[in-house]
C-alpha cells in the first residue's frame, strides 16, 4: 500500500463519528499520524469529542511529536485560541498542548499570564490543567516558576493543587518540598 493510499484511509475513517469512546481515542491517534498541515485540518473536529481527562490527555500526548517539529505555527494557529474557548475540554487540550510541548523558557512568560488569565475559571479540569502545567513549568524552571507563584493571581484551591502536584514529582527534593509545603495559602 502507497503512502497516499494509508492517508486516504485514516481520512475516510475519520470522516465519520466515533460511536464510542475506543472509536474516539483511535480517530484521534489517527489524526496525530497524518502530516502536520492534514492534522491542522482534523484537530478541530476532534475536540467535540474530547470530554474527559483521559481522551483529552491521550489524544495531546498522540499530537505532541507532530506538533512539536512545527511549534512556532500551532501555537499561533491554535494555543492561544483553545486557551479563549468557552467549552472546559478545549483549554484543558490547550493547557496539556502547553504541557507537553511548550514549557521552555521563551514561553513561560505567555504560560504564566495565560494561567492567570484562566485563573477565574471554575471548571475541575481547567484547574487541574493549570495546576499540572505550573509543576511542569517548576520541574524545569523552578526559581522562575517560584517568583510567578508568589506573584500569581491563582486562587487558593488552584494554587494549592500546583504545589501539590510540584510535591508529588520524584524530580523534586525532599528540602524544596518542605519550601512549597510552607507557601501554601
Amino acid at each position: 500500500m502507497k503512502v497516499r493510499d494509508y492517508l486516504d484511509k485514516i481520512e475516510e475513517f475519520i470522516a465519520f463519528s466515533p460511536a464510542n469512546y475506543e472509536a474516539v481515542l483511535l480517530r484521534g491517534f489517527l489524526i496525530a499520524r497524518l502530516p502536520y498541515t492534514q492534522m491542522l485540518s482534523w484537530f478541530d473536529s476532534q475536540l467535540k469529542y474530547v470530554d474527559d481527562w483521559s481522551t483529552c490527555d491521550i489524544f495531546c500526548s498522540a499530537i505532541g511529536k507532530v506538533i512539536r517539529k512545527n511549534k512556532e505555527d500551532f501555537f499561533e494557529k491554535k494555543i492561544r485560541k483553545l486557551l479563549n474557548d468557552e467549552r472546559e475540554f478545549a483549554v484543558r487540550v490547550g493547557l496539556v498542548l502547553l504541557k507537553c510541548c511548550y514549557v521552555e523558557e521563551n514561553y513561560l512568560r505567555f504560560i504564566f499570564e495565560e494561567t492567570d488569565k484562566l485563573s477565574s475559571r471554575e471548571e475541575y479540569y481547567v484547574k487541574m490543567g493549570i495546576a499540572w502545567l505550573i509543576s511542569e513549568c517548576f520541574i524545569k524552571y523552578p526559581s522562575a516558576t517560584m517568583d510567578y507563584l508568589l506573584k500569581s493571581k491563582l486562587p487558593t484551591w488552584t494554587f494549592n493543587k500546583s504545589i501539590s502536584k510540584i510535591c508529588d514529582s520524584y524530580r523534586v527534593d525532599k528540602e524544596t518540598k518542605e519550601l512549597l509545603r510552607r507557601v501554601r495559602k
